[in-house]
């Protein structure tokens, strides 16, 4: 009961924040100079990029700990947490999609950036695929644990590609400012805090249903066994 009403309220929440958000995002932000309303996309793009690179954080460090552990309470967190990133990554690269288009008059290009993006939506989907492959639990999650840790050696990487190679990407988070104005980084800063909200939601919710699953099959376990 409770966390039914815990899982309300951030739902009610997560809702007015992201609807407040995209108020902000169309009705507050001005319009830019060069690239024009496209540029909007930007407030849902990066906030994206950002809640996808956290789930893979979370998935490494929850690898980590289950491989120190063996707490299957770290499996399942992992396991949220990539289902969650894989489809934030999808949204990066559809997003990056449409904007790209009409700025850069292709769908893609193999930039850095995007490229190792793409590299990193296939090793997640990969880890989704070996999750459903292995039906032993322990080795399943022993498994996942590990490319779950390996994996995220390409978030660094996604995240330095635009500084560290020549990219047409831009680059706007810089080590000593922000290249936009006021009102743009007000707006950025409530999308962002809107879909951290949202993300937690997910994670909370999924996970919730992971952990009911499992003890589902437990206490059918121990039904069987009192039976025989």
């Amino acid at each position: 009961m409770k966390d039914g009403l815990t899982d309300r309220i951030l739902i009610v929440f997560s809702s007015v924040m992201m609807l407040t958000a995209v108020y902000m995002i169309f009705f507050y932000a001005p319009t830019e100079r060069v690239m024009g309303i496209v540029q909007k996309i930007f407030y849902f793009h990066l906030p994206l990029a950002f809640m996808a690179f956290l789930s893979y954080f979370v998935a490494f460090v929850s690898g980590v700990l289950y491989l120190a552990k063996k707490d299957i309470k770290w499996d399942i967190i992992g396991s949220a947490s990539v289902e969650i990133g894989v489809v934030f990554t999808t949204l990066v690269l559809i997003t990056g999609s449409l904007w790209a288009r009409p700025i850069w008059n292709t769908w893609w290009t193999w930039d850095p950036r995007l490229t190792s993006s793409l590299i990193l939506w296939l090793i997640y989907v990969a880890y989704i695929i070996l999750r459903m492959s292995v039906e032993q639990a322990e080795r399943r999650a022993t498994f996942c644990a590990v490319m779950a840790i390996v994996g995220f050696i390409d978030v660094p990487i996604v995240f330095l590609s635009a500084r560290l190679w020549r990219t047409i990407h831009p680059v706007v988070i810089k080590s000593k400012s922000i290249d936009m104005e006021p009102a743009m980084i007000s707006v950025l800063a409530i999308s962002m805090a809107a879909f951290l909200l949202f993300w937690i939601t997910l994670i909370k919710i999924r996970s919730r249903v992971d952990f009911m699953e499992l003890r589902i099959r437990t206490l059918e376990k121990i039904k069987r066994g009192g039976m025989e």
